[in-house]
């Protein structure tokens, strides 16, 4: 049984694949038509997709024994690239997330674009991302993963910009594509470079131990960079993507603008697919990262990134006023948590928390929506408020979602994952001993935790708590059971998922499953992330610090009608307004890019434009048209002297032939002719005489004949 399963992997990503294709060429208009082939096609993929991860979880040593089927796709000359499935632990455990969430979101999706006009659409392009994204996921190379990965990227631009009669909708589809296009750029080189080592993308190959040592001893020169493994380049090369994808400083201005399309698009792209494709793809070249040296800067660059991108986007959502963009910084905050895993060797920490934060963040985003929905499309705030009795189900099921990011202590998914980050952070800088990268990874990481409960805590009290502070607010009410049955759904497993990885020292807890079965199932030989108590305590000392100071600053008085944000009130009375407004502005970086790179850009595009046309297109088109004209009167030339010359001569001739024809026709042939006519004229004319018509006449002639006949015949016998 679990064969056939393994073997029906394939059908994952193609049932939404199809089902884009089905609503785009027969659905027409029929709203029902399209959402429940859309539903239908990804409720296919999630109980297959559940089938194959639970037999996965039921196979002992999977990670030693991959359930591998690939077959020849296309030809390179001295090759043939394959193409397949891979089903390994990271295989299984994004199955068990991606189309879950997804189906999720889709049922959501019928209520909050119930009256779009554009709702057949909208259903085939979410069918076609999910299965850009579970293609990814079962994909046995890089290079269909790639394929898949880009699948996403043109998803994403559609969706995005979905409502483009927008100005600011159509931008930020054509700046995520754009953003992201740059990470691809080095991802693409990744792979090329990886392909050129190793003359194959399949995973059995470029991660065999063979391969990998290989790549671990060659070096490379680069001119200022010095000398590098090759492992370690391809490794960063292939993270370039992950970057731009996953939306990590300094790619990271492209994903709060993405909250310019529909809530169910910012759900799938902060929680199932997009962003975690990026986290997806740097835990699945881990083998590659686990040879590269530690002393290289490759490793450090990928934690520092993510540690930096972590806490530098908590400081930004601390200062949102849209309930969608504090969600948006949040996930590039914890994302930067999961880069940073990855950089200093927390695999499954790392994946720990990519499967819990697409649960709690689904959850988060879609209630976002209902609140924008529930308050007739406000998205501000500040002009929320009052609305934890109006909308009761999207109230308990948000700050379940709420607490689960925050790390509440025990009670959610969030804290065991972000702990256990936390935890490896604190255990590789101890191991070492020394002051180095994890030690400021782990330090960053803490502080960016504190945050993360300050604004939850902060987005909760605005929105639900205090008075209605306009009118949309105080008209709102709850969503459709559509809308609400998915966030109920969610909540349940951000609050218990995180039991899958609880530390096995931990008391009561830890002996539940006998061991962390994460681990066990993920990390196979991987040595566990020891329990640290003081890390622990610490974070959940700051989680429920920073939900504490949430309230303080924002429940305990919420906020009023016109009032100013008390947290702005209380640093521009220290002096310290600039930092506020400069958070509130993203610390300008979208400003920096327009004046530094946009600029430069287009006047780079001006220069090239004036030089073709002044220096290259000007003068070639004129230098053209002499040569044309120039070829057009040596061709005339030519013409007249040479073609006419031959074609005169050649009637000349034809006419002296012609003459001389009809000469030997009339004097020769005509002469012979005429001349054996007369011939035989005058012959018969001589004969006639001798036609007398007696019978005598004609014996004498004949006796005459014959004598002169024997006379001869005599003479010469």
């Amino acid at each position: 049984m679990q064969e056939v399963l393994f073997s029906l992997t394939w059908l994952i990503p193609l049932f939404p694949l199809l089902a884009f294709f089905a609503i785009i060429l027969f659905t027409g208009r029929s709203r029902h038509l399209s959402h429940g082939v859309a539903i239908g096609a990804i409720a296919l993929s999630w109980a297959l997709g559940w089938a194959v991860a639970f037999c996965a979880f039921c196979t002992p040593y999977l990670e030693e024994n991959v359930i591998h089927w690939a077959i020849p796709w296309f030809p390179t000359g001295t090759t043939t690239f394959p193409i397949g499935i891979y089903v390994d632990p990271l295989t299984a455990v994004a199955l068990f997330m991606v189309p879950f969430v997804c189906l999720m979101i889709f049922v959501y999706s019928v209520g909050y674009m119930h009256g779009d006009p554009r709702y057949t659409r909208f259903f085939a392009y979410i069918s076609l991302f999910a299965a850009g994204m579970l293609g990814l996921v079962v994909s046995e190379n890089l290079l269909t993963l790639f394929i898949s990965w880009e699948v996403m990227g043109l998803c994403s631009y559609l969706l995005i910009g979905f409502w483009y009669e927008k100005e600011s909708a159509y931008r930020a589809g054509l700046k995520a594509f754009i953003v992201t296009k740059i990470g691809d750029a080095f991802f693409l080189l990744g792979i090329l470079y990886l392909y050129s080592q190793t003359g194959s993308l399949s995973y059995g190959v470029i991660f065999s131990e063979r391969v990998l040592h290989t790549l671990a001893e060659h070096t490379v020169t680069l001119p200022l960079l010095g000398t590098w493994t090759v492992a370690s380049l391809i490794a960063l090369l292939i993270f370039g993507g992950t970057v731009g994808k996953s939306a990590q400083f300094p790619l990271h201005v492209w994903l709060p603008d993405a909250m310019e399309g529909p809530t169910p698009v910012s759900a799938l792209i902060h929680a199932a697919t997009m962003v975690s494709a990026g986290i997806f793809l740097l835990a699945r070249i881990f083998p590659l990262l686990s040879v590269v040296e530690p002393g290289t800067p490759t490793l450090g660059v990928i934690a520092f990134i993510g540690a930096f991108t972590a806490i530098f986007a908590s400081v930004i959502a601390v200062a949102q006023d849209d309930i969608k963009r504090v969600l948006a910084f949040s996930t590039i905050s914890q994302l930067g948590y999961m880069v940073a895993a990855l950089g200093i060797g927390g695999y499954v920490a790392a994946v720990f928390h990519l499967i819990t934060h697409a649960f709690f963040k689904a959850l988060l985003f879609l209630g976002s929506g209902s609140v924008i929905i529930g308050c007739h499309h406000e998205m501000n705030m500040k002009a929320m408020g009052g609305l934890r009795h109006k909308m009761p189900i999207t109230f308990w099921t948000f700050v379940t979602g709420g607490l689960a990011l925050s790390g509440f202590p025990l009670m959610t998914s969030g804290f065991w994952s972000k702990d256990e980050i936390l935890a490896h952070a604190w255990h590789e800088f101890t191991r070492q001993g020394i002051v180095s990268w994890p030690f400021f990874v782990w330090l960053m990481l803490t502080l960016a935790a504190g945050l993360t409960a300050f604004y939850t805590a902060r987005q909760i009290c605005l929105t639900f708590l205090g008075q209605p502070r306009s009118h949309q607010a105080e008209h709102a009410h709850e969503s459709p059971w559509t809308m609400t049955i998915p966030l109920v759904m969610l909540a349940f497993f951000a609050i218990f998922l995180g039991f899958a990885g609880v530390p096995e020292e931990f008391p009561l807890l830890g002996s539940l499953f006998g061991h962390n079965w994460l681990h066990h199932f993920a990390g196979g030989e991987l040595p566990a992330t020891p329990l640290s108590w003081p890390v622990m305590g610490l974070s959940s000392a700051l989680a429920l610090g920073g939900l504490g100071l949430g309230w303080l600053v924002y429940g305990r008085k919420p906020l009023l009608a016109g009032q100013m944000d008390p947290l702005e009130r209380a640093m521009r009375q220290r002096g310290l307004g600039w930092l506020y407004q400069a958070a509130r502005r993203r610390f300008y970086f979208d400003e920096l890019y327009q004046v530094t790179i946009v600029r430069f850009v287009i006047q780079l595009s001006r220069m090239c434009y004036h030089f073709d046309k002044h220096w290259v297109a000007a003068p070639l088109v004129n230098l053209v048209g002499r040569v044309t004209r120039l070829a057009a009167d040596v061709s005339a030339a030519f013409d007249r002297v040479v073609i006419d010359g031959l074609v005169n001569l050649s009637g000349r001739a034809g006419i002296a032939l012609s003459t001389l024809s009809r000469w030997t026709d009339d004097v020769i042939v005509d002469g012979v002719v005429n001349g054996l006519g007369r011939a035989t004229g005058a012959l018969g004319r001589a004969l006639r005489p001798i036609q007398t018509g007696k019978v005598q006449n004609y014996l004498l002639v004949a006796m005459m004949t014959i004598m002169a006949l024997a006379g001869l015949y005599i003479f010469y016998h």
